[in-house]
């Protein structure tokens, strides 16, 4: 007579993958509150130095401005490839002083943009990033091959805002932050499936905190990009 599958094989498995499911929740609530947090310390900064004339002044009057705007890129670098050889607490210091950084770079949009413009636009982010991330989370979909096509779109919008710092088209920028809008809303859903993708459940508490905050890192840079883009659209000017 045939044997149906044994009942203690598949409680098992089913105890396995509920080990699995709840492990992976709290890496990307992790994931989140991380991004959440370095939002929102550089949200806080911007608004204090941009709204703070001497503070502007120190930050944007001076040399100063210069390494405002390329020491994040220089954090970004040091973390992405550095990263593995990191300590836990190390990555974390990485992080908090990007997020910081990236405040005092950012201050200049409260000098530029209205300030109800500037939560319009952030509410508007809010709603697109949860949306995609969402998307990206759930999907059966394999997002690897739009994940490329974005990365190259990506590439093409820095290479036309190098060009266009020295051609100063008001067109071009707006096709740049019509095509960013494109390219950032599609690497959230990209970027929320792959850092899924990663977890692990045979990973130490060190592994997965690092992976959870280089995968805060990644939605971070997608959504401070897309606010920007939209920024550019939807902002009205001071």
């Amino acid at each position: 007579m045939a044997m149906g599958p044994d009942p203690r094989l598949m409680t098992r498995a089913q105890a396995a993958t509920a080990d699995i499911d709840v492990g992976l929740r709290q890496y990307m609530l992790r994931v989140y509150n991380y991004m959440t947090g370095g939002l929102a310390v550089t949200g806080i900064i911007a608004y204090v130095i941009g709204t703070n004339p001497s503070f502007y002044q120190v930050v944007y009057g001076t040399p100063l401005a210069w390494v405002v705007m390329f020491a994040p890129l220089v954090l970004v670098m040091v973390f992405s490839f550095r990263i593995a050889k990191m300590s836990f607490g190390a990555a974390q210091a990485v992080f908090w002083a990007f997020a910081a950084l990236m405040g005092v770079s950012l201050s200049y949009i409260f000098a530029v943009y209205t300030g109800t413009s500037i939560a319009r636009v952030f509410f508007i982010t809010a709603g697109t990033f949860a949306a995609m991330s969402l998307y990206g989370y759930t999907t059966k979909r394999d997002l690897t091959a739009i994940g490329s096509f974005l990365f190259m779109g990506l590439i093409g919008i820095v290479i036309a805002s190098i060009v266009n710092i020295f051609l100063a088209s008001s067109a071009l920028s707006f096709a740049i932050s019509v095509i960013g809008v494109l390219v950032f809303t599609g690497l959230t859903a990209y970027d929320t499936q792959k850092i899924k993708s990663i977890y692990s459940e045979l990973d130490g508490a060190e592994m997965v905190g690092k992976k959870a905050i280089m995968g805060a890192l990644n939605l971070y840079l997608d959504f401070i990009n897309l606010f920007l883009m939209l920024l550019r659209l939807f902002g009205n000017r001071n």
